[in-house]
């Protein structure tokens, strides 16, 4: 496997990514091999990047173009395997027609998409994750392991019955600060691996991906920093490495 970040919450810490060579370096000392995603504004600054990536010996697996379509193409011209699937609509037959289209046209190029679990959204809950994944059959799944726990999943349920369906993986974890909120953002926050108090146990998540033969990326990702995001996702690094990962 490959671990890498998911650096949504950095940007949200720093504000936005001003010199990215620059947090790829950071990144690269704490010990991960690269990011998920390269977001270019042209197929000229999606080739600089990557190249700047290449040039740390650090990798990527998606390119986040300024459209749909320009996203498939450009993350199939580096030889990368999936790009996200669309996450919204006005309501889950909506969502499940638009995904299913999109899957069709990534795969004239040979790019898988993936739907990305998440709380507030139309695929939260477990039984709403089977269920597209039933009604989408050639979508694959960016399992997040925190959004599913935080609403009820079981994450390693899910890693061993649709092993065959994970094109990545967002390691993350959970601290619940008031469950009767009104909204699922004020219920909690995103925290470092093995801080959160949900029982989510990823390394247990881990294990089964090692169980079923997933070889793929793993990307730490963290949405909530309290502090400088490069001290957080050295303690998730550490984290995986003491149990051998």
């Amino acid at each position: 496997m490959k671990y890498g970040v998911a650096t949504y919450g950095m940007n949200v810490w720093f504000g936005g990514d001003y010199d990215p060579e620059e947090r790829w370096a950071r990144l690269r000392e704490i010990g991960y091999d690269g990011v998920e995603h390269v977001s270019a504004a042209s197929a000229d600054d999606a080739v600089v990047k990557a190249a700047r990536l290449h040039k740390l010996g650090m990798d990527f697996a998606t390119v986040s173009a300024p459209t749909p379509e320009l996203s498939i193409q450009w993350t199939a011209a580096f030889g990368n395997t999936y790009i996200w699937a669309g996450m919204t609509g006005d309501n889950f037959d909506e969502l499940c027609r638009k995904d299913n289209l999109e899957a069709e046209a990534a795969a004239r190029w040979g790019v898988k998409t993936g739907l990305h679990n998440h709380m507030g959204m139309l695929v939260e809950t477990q039984p709403q994750l089977e269920s597209f994944l039933d009604r989408c059959p050639n979508v694959g799944l960016i399992l997040d392991t925190a959004h599913l726990a935080a609403a009820g999943g079981d994450p390693v349920a899910i890693v061993r019955k649709y092993a065959d369906r994970l094109v990545s993986m967002h390691l993350k974890d959970w601290f619940l600060t008031d469950p009767g909120a009104d909204h699922w953002f004020k219920t909690g926050r995103f925290c470092e691996l093995g801080a959160g108090n949900i029982g989510l146990d990823n390394i247990a998540v881990m294990r089964a991906l090692v169980e079923v033969g997933y070889d793929g990326w793993v990307f730490v990702e963290q949405d909530t920093h309290l502090q400088d995001p490069y001290i957080d996702l050295a303690k998730s690094r550490e984290y995986l490495k003491k149990a051998g990962f």
